[in-house]
């Protein structure tokens, strides 16, 4: 899975069997899922904006779409372990009028396998933490009336989950991330925390089980490969990729085994990056041999 945010659309590339109560939802085969942004006072039809967007940028029709009023900026990204879930929140007045366009729109993707039947349970799961965290938050109703959720795991990878309720690993995982993401893009949203773009956050056990905000402005630890290294890809969009010569499998504390790649400066390398930047969708065969060419 690539994600990247052009022109005000979040991509998130891949081969993906996936469910969505999007434009043209449904349960299918994508390569894409993505996230629009539109004006405040948009009264286009959607599914032929879709049309148009995936089309400029050269995507096919295996897609599932979701149109916000939400600046891209203001994205929230949350990794915890093989789970990443994406939300974009607006809601600027407390109120379920129908009248007033508000739209809570949450992707989870899924590195691991799923069932089409666990798929929809996400679509559950993501909504029931939606509404808890919404009622924490003060608001008197359980949504917007134009949320949507997209769920997406790899097509190619053995299902591991047959279901994705908050007792299992999987639904676990994607209800603290919307429980814990939805107040954060809303705080985004309505300026209350200021980002010049989306914010990333992963789950951490390193001290106790908490969520972090990555910023590479303050990161405590740079440089932590070299003077002017790049640290756009922190945690590293080609993870895991079990190439040898970066990283290797390592046992961890549950007893069972990570990808460790501490010590790889591929996408730290200036020019690595920026190649990575104008081509999101570079293999990773790609870029070692643009770094073999610097």
């Amino acid at each position: 899975m690539r994600y990247f945010v052009r022109d005000g659309t979040l991509f998130i590339r891949g081969r993906f069997r996936a469910a969505s109560t999007g434009v043209g939802g449904g349960i299918a085969d994508v390569t894409t899922v993505l996230n629009h942004t539109v004006p405040h006072d948009f009264q286009e039809d959607p599914v032929r904006r879709l049309e148009l967007i995936t089309a400029w940028h050269g995507v096919f029709r295996d897609y599932f779409g979701l149109l916000t009023a939400v600046d891209m900026r203001h994205l929230c990204v949350l990794q915890y372990d093989y789970v990443t879930v994406f939300i974009t929140a607006g809601v600027s007045n407390p109120t379920p009028s129908p009248s007033t366009p508000h739209t809570i729109n949450i992707i989870a993707y899924s590195r691991e396998g799923m069932a089409d039947a666990a798929l929809l349970e996400t679509i559950i799961t993501a909504t029931g933490a939606k509404a808890w965290a919404l009622h924490h938050l003060g608001y008197d109703f359980p949504g917007t009336t134009t949320d949507a959720v997209v769920v997406a795991c790899e097509r190619d990878a053995e299902p591991m989950h047959t279901y994705a309720g908050t007792l299992t690993e999987i639904g676990r995982r994607v209800h603290e991330a919307v429980l814990f993401g939805l107040p954060e893009a809303l705080a985004r949203q309505q300026g209350r925390v200021k980002r010049e773009g989306p914010s990333f956050f992963i789950y951490s056990r390193y001290g106790g089980d908490h969520w972090v905000e990555w910023q590479k402005e303050n990161c405590p630890y740079h440089p932590c490969h070299f003077a002017g290294q790049r640290c756009d890809y922190c945690y590293c969009p080609c993870y895991p990729c079990g190439d040898e010569d970066l990283g290797e499998w390592v046992n961890s504390s549950n007893g069972g085994s990570v990808w460790g790649c501490a010590g790889c400066t591929l996408l730290h390398i200036p020019e690595v990056a920026d190649y990575m930047k104008r081509n999101p969708e570079a293999t990773l065969a790609e870029l070692k041999r643009f770094r073999e060419r610097l």
